[in-house]
């Protein structure tokens, strides 16, 4: 075999090489971009369940990112409050519930 053989063959293997290597990255930037829009619509979906829930209580607001659930507004006393937080605990899908709620005062 000659150097030109030689090096042609090897410049062909490197091209394969980054051609793979590429087309791999790609292929995981797809995944993770495809994952995270998932978490999204997962996270509307979540928040929809828990708002449908707590429909009786209006004065709560419900956000969700990551599965991560924030209940913020104001309840009638700390009973109200802390079945906000278990109902909402109990949705599929929910990995924390935070508790920005505050009780009205009387």
């Amino acid at each position: 075999m000659t150097k030109t053989q030689l090096i042609a063959r090897l410049l062909v293997a490197a091209s394969l090489t980054t051609a793979a290597a590429f087309a791999s990255a790609q292929q995981e930037a797809a995944m993770a971009a495809a994952a995270k829009s998932g978490a999204a619509t997962d996270d509307a979906a979540i928040t929809t369940k828990i708002k449908s829930t707590l429909a009786d209580q209006k004065q709560i607001s419900v956000s969700t990112s990551d599965g991560v659930v924030v209940l913020s507004g104001t309840v009638a006393n700390r009973d109200a409050g802390a079945k906000a937080i278990q109902q909402a605990s109990a949705v599929p899908g929910v990995k924390e519930v935070k508790s920005e709620l505050t009780v009205a005062s009387k």
